[in-house]
């Protein structure tokens, strides 16, 4: 009988790794999700932060936001100057998308390099966008950090020592909360404390199949 554990039967593939948007508007405790995820064994990868280290690290993407903003956009370091910046696409929105259309492909090349090295089967991919840009559609599942807007309010003016006019201003500009739980797959309500919020991370990320 011929033997059906030969050698020359194929293994089964690996399974593909699946990617979860990870996102939340200001205040809502997106970060501090995303250091639980990590604690649990999950990689995150942090577009944010990533987006802040590459215009300082593409000597291409240094040329093109000077010629979309002017030479001020670097300080006299050749540092990014965010205040600069967002001085300049704050209240102009056709400006926002071209810088937007600058730095978003140069991040989405950097995810893709920095998921070829990934083992787990799940990984977690942090941007306030995700719904914006609608990053969702590129992502297997996604999960939404919330809370009620007050909350979010006097988190942010404790931690910045913003006013709450200022606070306001910046989530007015912000897709509204109620649109982005219409989106997501996956809802944290981060209302409480640490350890509800904890505990609401881990039973959502180990029912994702």
């Amino acid at each position: 009988m011929e033997d059906l554990h030969s050698e020359t039967q194929k293994p089964e593939p690996e399974p593909a790794t699946k990617v979860i948007g990870l996102t939340g508007g200001i205040g809502s405790g997106k970060t501090t999700v995303a250091h639980f995820i990590e604690d649990f064994g999950f990689p995150v990868y942090y577009s944010d932060d990533r987006a802040k280290a590459i215009v300082n690290e593409s000597e291409d993407l240094k040329v093109k936001i000077k010629d979309l903003l002017g030479d001020e956009a670097y300080d006299a370091n050749g540092l990014y100057d965010r205040k600069i910046v967002a001085e300049k696409v704050f209240s102009n929105k056709e400006l926002l998308h071209e810088l937007n259309e600058i730095i978003h492909p140069a991040v989405r090349i950097d995810f893709e390099e920095w998921l070829k090295k990934q083992t787990k089967y799940l990984v977690f991919k942090e941007t306030a966008l995700l719904f914006e840009l609608k990053l969702n559609r590129q992502c297997y599942k996604s999960l939404l950090v919330t809370a009620e807007d007050n909350i979010r309010a006097k988190r942010v003016m404790d931690r910045d020592g913003k006013t709450y006019r200022e606070v306001e201003s910046v989530m007015e500009k912000q897709m509204p909360e109620k649109d982005k739980i219409k989106l997501a797959d996956y809802i944290i309500h981060n209302n409480t404390n640490l350890e509800d919020l904890k505990e609401q991370t881990e039973q959502i990320i180990f029912s994702i199949e």
